[in-house]
C-alpha cells in the first residue's frame, strides 16, 4: 500500500543540529528503501528561508504495521528529528 508521509522537525533551538546528525544515517536508510522499492520518492519541507523543517514521502509498504515499524527505526525518529509525524493512504499516479 501506498503512503504520503509528512514529518514536521521540532521548533526547539537543537532542532537543526538533531537533523544535521541523523542525516547521513537517515539517508542511507532511504537509499536501501529505494532499492527495495519501498521508499518511492521524498525530500526536506522547507521553511521561507530555505531551512530544512520536516520531511515529505511517498513509501510503498506492505502494510501499515510495516511503515510504523519504519518509522518508528527511522534515524530522524530515534534522534528526535520528527516531532510531529501524519500518514495519508495514498493511490500514486503514473508510477514507473
Amino acid at each position: 500500500m501506498e503512503y504520503l508521509i509528512i514529518a514536521y522537525d521540532g521548533k526547539d533551538a537543537q532542532a537543526k543540529r538533531r537533523r544535521l546528525a541523523a542525516r547521513e544515517a537517515h539517508l542511507a536508510k532511504a537509499k536501501a528503501l529505494k532499492a527495495s522499492g519501498n521508499f518511492v520518492c521524498g525530500g526536506a519541507l522547507l521553511d521561507e528561508n530555505g531551512d530544512m523543517i520536516g520531511s515529505t514521502l511517498y513509501m510503498d509498504f506492505a502494510s501499515r504495521e510495516d511503515l510504523d515499524n519504519w518509522i518508528q527505526s527511522d534515524p530522524y525518529t530515534t534522534g528526535g528529528v520528527w516531532v510531529t509525524v501524519e500518514v495519508k493512504p495514498i493511490r500514486l499516479a503514473f508510477r514507473e
